[in-house]
């Protein structure tokens, strides 16, 4: 008689644990969420500290700074330290020729190296002529280059050709395309269907119009998202026009910047609102490009 019941018996417990085991792995699954979220927020805040300290300086009164120290809230903030950047005294007209240098600049660096990128990325991926891939490779094998090893000789050609200190010294080693724009615009080029292609060489379509109707408009998000790297790229360039340029004339922004750091040593506020200035056009682009910039990396993830 007591046979049958054994089963039952030894049933019960196992049916008391699972609760307890459902109960652990929800309470485990719970801390890998609270961990990741806790590791999430001490990066978010390692990495957004630094412009968040510039914004709040920048916004600080000189006075303030010095009785409160840098990690006070600026009450009330104030634009003194922005206005004090164009003032004539921090210079021959402040920070008005670096702003406007570096604009024309970048604006130059990127028209070439966009037309020019696409060109050549166009060429690489649809024409065929012999060498064509070993020359690919070997001008993408110069992103492995640092750009310290080339600095001493693309100086010493800038003199040689009297460009030193000059505009035209800022944009030529740039404006003629880039290796990494080439590189992924080639690998997007090559996924272009060659059936419409076909279609526009038949209606009479030129090699011209066939990139510029067919080819660029399929790939207008990979092009915005260089277009984006490109500005932040040589906007944010310090070391070549510190080597290639002296005096205030041809000052990009970035070294304008620096020279804040030496000729204010203890006027934080100013030199945290000319860092503030060289970021925020950065900032704003992101904003308003964050939709193609998305797409254009679910795009190529896609390819």
């Amino acid at each position: 008689m007591t046979t049958p019941n054994t089963p039952t018996e030894s049933a019960t417990p196992a049916r008391s644990r699972r609760p307890r085991s459902t109960g652990s792995m929800q309470a485990r699954t719970l801390a890998g969420y609270a961990g990741t979220y806790v590791v999430l927020a001490v990066a978010a805040v390692l990495t957004l500290g630094p412009f968040l300290f510039s914004v709040m300086t920048a916004f600080t009164s000189s006075r303030q700074f010095a009785q409160e120290g840098p990690l006070t809230i600026p009450a009330p903030p104030v634009l003194e330290n922005f206005m004090a950047l164009f003032a004539p005294s921090e210079g021959a007209d402040g920070f008005v020729t670096p702003v406007a240098v570096t604009v024309q600049m970048v604006a130059v660096i990127l028209v070439g190296q966009m037309v020019f990128s696409v060109l050549a990325a166009y060429a690489f991926a649809q024409l065929r002529f012999p060498g064509r891939d070993l020359l690919f490779w070997v001008y993408v094998a110069t992103l492995m280059v640092p750009q310290v090893v080339v600095v001493v000789p693309l100086y010493l050609m800038m003199s040689e050709m009297g460009l030193r200190n000059t505009f035209w010294a800022l944009i030529l080693p740039f404006v003629l395309g880039s290796p990494y724009a080439i590189f992924l615009l080639r690998e997007n080029f090559r996924g272009v269907p060659s059936e419409l292609m076909d279609a526009m060489r038949i209606d009479g379509a030129g090699t011209l119009r066939l990139l510029w109707h067919l080819v660029v408009p399929l790939n207008r998000p990979i092009i915005v998202t260089l277009v984006l790297i490109t500005v932040v790229t040589h906007w944010n360039n310090f070391m070549w026009p510190m080597v290639i340029t002296s005096g205030p004339e041809w000052r990009v922004i970035t070294v304008a910047t620096s020279a804040l750091q030496s000729q204010y040593n203890n006027n934080w506020t100013l030199v945290m609102a000319g860092t503030t200035l060289a970021m925020l056009p950065l900032v704003l682009l992101m904003i308003v490009f964050q939709k193609q910039i998305t797409s254009s990396v679910g795009d190529t993830t896609m390819r």
